[in-house]
């Protein structure tokens, strides 16, 4: 890989090097003298086709540049980055992470944020402004009116559960938006107007499980994988004849795995759905092409759910690149579709010959602990010995990203 940040950047902690590490599965590179001749052939002889004709998409493969999902407004229709303006965001972001700055100690944020920047994984900035690529500005298109009327809904009831914490008092992040009020909301007796997808959104509240964000929950909305700062994003791409298989190991323990059915059979009925979707792939030249419907609503991506669909293209461009596309469409949510493009670097299979599986401890031990918590205080507060819970944010998040100069 790279060189990473040096100086001030921190290391990565060891539980998402533990994470990092992939599947060590047989990789099969065929000479260009036992096959017949491919312009595909690259230096060395070394064919990218599997033993049955298929391009050879297998192996370890990570995004090695931190790339916004979005472009800022600051650098408008600019595609890619000078190389000054990339050298600029490394020193820029090396000292923001760098110093690790405690977020006011022993504030609601800071407890709230207890993940420091130990736990990120920091690269180089990447060549593009913005994975988004389609709509030219780099930016998600407009949500629909019924889709704005569900996001209003959502932030309203988050809103309404932190309105007596000092998260609002203080005009934190995570209150924007809100308005303090000493009294706790009547709201707090209510279910959400929907099932709280939220991948890393909590509500201030632990009622149940579902009150967290999935990733406390050892969970994952899965497709498409933007990448993250958590951890990492990873995928292990295996083949066999009429079948290919992908691994995605991420952020701390997260991991999931997605089989493609390649056999020209129709999607699931519509009656099924599921956590990451159905895919359904063929090959276009040497694309392999992935359509994916049968979202369950339980997941969100932007506030698509059960009507998500998604167009993957991947690309073997070289012996160690893998160019990927998707194209994102929800016409109940978003007014157009929208692409995202990012390049993947295959990584070393000797490095990650021993593969430590992927433990996320949140969702067996930490989210436990937090029901049980919140039931202690709530039964402390009724017997006069501490603070009403619902004015105690318990949402936090960690602030260092959240002010990124790369975002």
């Amino acid at each position: 890989m790279r060189d990473r940040f040096s100086g001030s950047m921190v290391p990565i902690a060891i539980a998402v090097a533990a994470v990092c590490a992939t599947i060590s599965v047989p990789v099969t590179w065929t000479s260009a003298q036992t096959l017949p001749p491919s312009p595909q052939t690259k230096e060395g002889g070394v064919v990218l086709k599997t033993p049955w004709g298929e391009p050879d998409l297998q192996g370890i493969w990570t995004d090695e540049f931190d790339t916004p999902l979005q472009r800022s407004a600051k650098y408008a229709n600019q595609e890619f980055f000078t190389a000054a303006q990339r050298a600029e965001l490394d020193e820029a972001r090396s000292a923001h992470y760098g110093g690790d700055p405690r977020q006011g100690r022993g504030t609601a944020i800071d407890v709230g944020g207890a993940y420091n920047t130990t736990f990120l994984t920091i690269k180089h900035a990447g060549p593009r402004t913005s994975m988004i690529v389609d709509p030219p500005d780099g930016r998600i298109p407009p949500l629909t009116p019924e889709a704005q009327k569900a996001a209003a809904a959502d932030r309203d009831f988050r809103l309404a559960l932190l309105q007596s914490t000092d998260a609002c008092k203080n005009q934190e992040p995570a209150c924007a938006g809100g308005k303090y009020d000493p009294t706790p909301s009547p709201r707090f007796a209510e279910p959400p107007p929907r099932y709280h997808a939220g991948n890393f959104a909590r509500l201030n509240r632990s009622d149940g499980p579902e009150d967290d964000g999935l990733a406390d929950r050892c969970l994952h909305s899965g497709l498409p994988d933007f990448g993250s700062l958590f951890g990492g994003s990873f995928r292990r791409i295996v083949q066999t004849p009429g079948g290919i298989t992908m691994f995605f190991d991420m952020n701390q323990g997260q991991g999931w795995q997605r089989n493609i059915v390649m056999n020209g059979s129709p999607h699931l009925p519509a009656s099924i759905r599921q956590w990451f979707g159905d895919s359904r792939g063929h090959w276009e030249g040497d694309t392999l092409v992935i359509d994916v419907t049968n979202f369950t609503p339980k997941t969100d991506v932007f506030g698509s759910r059960e009507n998500l669909h998604l167009v993957e293209r991947w690309t073997r461009t070289g012996p160690k690149t893998l160019a990927y596309e998707v194209t994102i469409e929800d016409p109940t949510v978003w007014t157009r579709p929208w692409t995202i493009k990012q390049e993947f670097t295959r990584q070393s299979e000797e490095e990650n010959r021993i593969y430590y599986e992927p433990r996320c401890i949140e969702g067996n031990y930490g989210l436990p602990g937090l029901l049980r918590g919140r039931r202690a205080e709530e039964q402390a507060f009724a017997e006069g010995r501490g603070p009403d819970p619902r004015t105690k944010d318990s949402v936090g998040g960690v602030l260092s990203v959240q002010t990124d100069p790369l975002q």
